[in-house]
């Protein structure tokens, strides 16, 4: 069996150590092929087998009354009544995006659609969280330019609306940019596949696109830190072909209506190897494959190329045999390869033939639950100082503050972003990016909704990541609450640099701690995600950044709240404490200069609390706007409601320092606008949540206390930034040049 010679090199090339070469040796009782070193470079990497990960990741909380399917299938399932469930799951395509920024994040859309698709889902709701290094650094324009048009060009064209999602900048992203990609899907619940092949004998029939040689070695390649011959790697990075991947979502629909799906598993990370040894693995079977009969586009490919290949468009299937004609009529009418690659079998190998020789024969279940895992020392993150407000002198212009606050790189208007996605086709979005959560309305249902959040704040993460993790849950779920819906389950996507530094894995354990913590307490369980790590370029990494995307349910879509609904003498409504927080804070690094200090610390309770009543709020149909406090504290949270109506307001910013009251960044917060005559019902009805009217809307000016700013030159800044730091115009700021 052996046609390549096994040389030490070689197996250091496919990112496999020494020790993990000798456990394939005892497994095996043999030196393998070149087809089965691939096979398990494939499996037993870190993107595939989550081999550092793993151990923690099991402490996460999976379940809960609506969660149909948690961690292990291709995307989450929760029901939202009436026999519909939602489909979804957040994963990362970050390597891929800083090699080759277009495809990179093309695929990255298009496999998170697939993984929604294969559940037996049509899409609905796609969502993008982005990080790219410093302004200033010679790279990010390029970066940004391309992924935002992968995105677009790949959501855009296969008819998904998408609906929200983060753009922020670090240097520390400047060798290492991140893309995480978000799906959502509706399905019924008496209609949902999985990846468990069942029945001995039967079909293993490939659909979709040709196998072609881009994207080999993609999942290891994703497992290994950058370094300087990044460039090398563009062969690891796949093509997309949106077009071809709408044809295969009606396909796969169409075919599961008949009864002929047994078992369906998308060709994503590690190609056919991984969706056949994951089909066979679970449904405790053997698979025998017979790589004549794989379609191809590319002349004299090996079976060690086919087996890697992550070609885009691609599904494997277990058929019920006595529907294979009517399966095949299906996929040729829409223009896509259907070809019977080979069948289940009984013996819980994984065989491999090609020109009538066998190049793999191997144990499938150990292929993925002997892969290596690991218990990796870590080390807990010290704790960073307090930076007392009382410490910082307040600006003289706050005034002047807010607007350079409103034009700096995270906080500004992501509008160049999202106007290159069609955030509207399909018909059902209930309202454009820019606000707290995108919605859209359940097809088909009178009156329900879905809301969908992603967010993270790296800074805090890397200050203290358990507050930082704990955050990025109760964010998400803050934001979800803000336009009214009750927040459902999250999926999440694990950023960090290198496992095998204990500090770095310290990071990620105290993180996971802090996302299990929020989870318990609101009621918020993971039910999908990936762990993306190794995000480092010569040894730097990048911010910790576990991203968290989350789904709430509307059961009544008129009674819903956006950061842009105040009117003209609304009453503007504190619920939540004042503030008094700047370590860590947008502040503290685009006025002070400084990235230092603490972050905010989470109340989980009082999060609880304060989210709840203000949810019960706006589904009593009483609240006309509401906006979240996140980066920037109340004056940037005041200022974007401002923007978003076109109306003034004129608060009180209360006592204690100015600068911390308006720009703290203290969690568990929002601002309602209710009309003047709900106000002091709503006052007097909050039963122990700390509530304050702030003030009034109207005019077109924002007034707290010193601080005066025109609605209209807060828009100018605001609205210009990204335009001109993609026309090369910006000037350095304080958070460039950190």
């Amino acid at each position: 069996m052996q046609d390549v010679a096994i040389t030490p090199d070689l197996v250091a090339s496919h990112g496999l150590k020494p020790d993990e070469y000798q456990r394939i040796l005892d497994l095996i009782g043999r030196e393998p092929t070149i087809t089965e070193l691939g096979i398990f470079s494939a499996m037993w990497n870190e993107h595939c087998s989550y081999k550092s990960s793993k151990r923690w990741l099991r402490t996460l909380p999976t379940k809960g009354e609506r969660v149909i399917q948690g961690p292990g299938e291709n995307a989450g399932v929760v029901d939202i009544g009436d026999g519909l469930c939602v489909v979804f799951k957040m994963e990362s395509h970050n390597h891929p995006s800083f090699i080759e920024p277009y495809q990179g994040a093309a695929t990255g859309v298009g496999g998170i659609l697939r993984d929604v698709f294969t559940m037996g889902a049509r899409p609905i709701a796609a969502m993008n969280a982005l990080r790219f290094g410093a302004p200033d650094h010679p790279r990010t324009r390029h970066l940004v330019s391309g992924v935002v048009a992968g995105v677009g060009g790949y959501g855009n064209a296969f008819g998904v609306p998408t609906v929200g999602g983060e753009v922020n900048f670090h240097p520390r992203y400047n060798g290492n940019c991140l893309v995480n990609a978000f799906a959502a899907g509706l399905a019924r619940t008496d209609a949902i596949f999985y990846s468990e092949a069942k029945g001995v004998g039967l079909p293993v029939v490939y659909l979709g696109a040709k196998t072609g040689r881009d994207g080999v070695g993609g999942a290891t390649m994703a497992s290994a830190e950058f370094d300087e011959g990044i460039e090398e790697k563009r062969p690891t990075v796949q093509v997309g072909d949106p077009f071809t991947e709408k044809c295969l979502l009606e396909a796969c629909l169409e075919l599961m209506q008949t009864g002929a799906v047994i078992a369906i598993q998308d060709m994503g990370a590690a190609g056919l190897t991984c969706s056949a040894v994951e089909m066979g693995a679970k449904g405790d079977l053997g698979i025998e494959l017979d790589l004549n009969r794989v379609p191809v586009r590319e002349e004299r490919m090996t079976p060690y190329e086919m087996m890697l290949s992550e070609s885009q468009e691609r599904m494997l299937m277990v058929l019920e045999p006595s529907k294979q004609g009517e399966a095949e009529a299906i996929f040729r009418k829409w223009g896509l390869d259907f070809a019977v690659v080979g069948h289940t079998t009984d013996d819980l190998r994984f065989r491999i033939l090609f020109d009538g020789q066998e190049v793999a024969n191997l144990p499938i279940k150990e292929l993925g639950d002997e892969a290596p895992e690991y218990d990796r020392p870590w080390v807990a993150p010290k704790a960073a100082a307090v930076v007392r407000a009382e410490d910082l002198t307040v600006p003289a212009d706050l005034s002047d503050t807010l607007l350079r606050m409103l034009g700096s790189p995270d906080i500004a208007s992501r509008r160049w972003v999202f106007e290159q996605y069609d955030t509207l086709i399909g018909g059902n979005s209930l309202q454009r990016p820019g606000g707290d959560a995108g919605l859209v309305r359940v097809d088909g249902h009178p009156t329900k909704a879905l809301a969908f959040s992603s967010d993270v704040t790296p800074r805090y993460c890397e200050a203290d990541p358990y507050q930082g993790g704990a955050q990025a849950v109760a964010e998400c779920w803050r934001n979800l609450t803000a336009v009214g819906a009750e927040p459902l389950a999250a999926t999440d996507n694990l950023n960090f640099g290198n496992p095998e530094k204990p500090e770095i894995m310290g990071q990620f354990v105290r993180a996971i701690e802090g996302i299990g913590a929020a989870c318990r307490a609101l009621g918020f369980p993971i039910v999908s995600g990936n762990v993306s790590l190794y995000n480092e370029t010569q040894g730097t990494g990048i911010l910790p950044t576990p991203t968290i995307g989350g789904v709430g349910l509307v059961e009544d879509r008129t009674k819903t709240a956006t950061i842009g609904g105040m009117r003209e003498d609304d009453v503007l409504i504190l619920v939540g404490s004042e503030g008094t927080h700047l370590g860590a804070t947008i502040y503290l690094r685009e006025i002070e200069g400084r990235e230092d200090g603490a972050p905010p610390p989470v109340d989980l309770e009082t999060e609880k609390r304060n989210g709840d009543f203000v949810r019960t709020l706006i589904r009593s149909g009483r609240v006309t706007a509401c906006h979240d406090l996140s980066d920037g504290g109340l004056a940037v949270a005041l200022a974007e409601m401002c923007m978003a109506s076109g109306l003034g307001a004129d608060v009180e910013p209360g006592d204690g320092s100015l600068h911390a009251r308006l720009f703290g960044e203290d969690q568990a917060r929002y601002v309602l606008a209710v009309s003047s005559a709900d106000a002091e019902g709503i006052l007097s009805a909050a039963d122990g949540v700390p509530v304050r009217r702030l003030g009034t809307v109207g005019g077109n000016t924002l007034r707290a206390g010193p601080l005066v700013v025109e609605v209209a030159d807060m828009t100018i800044a605001h609205e210009s930034w990204f335009p001109r730091f993609m026309a090369g115009t910006v000037p350095e700021t304080a958070a460039t040049a950190a």
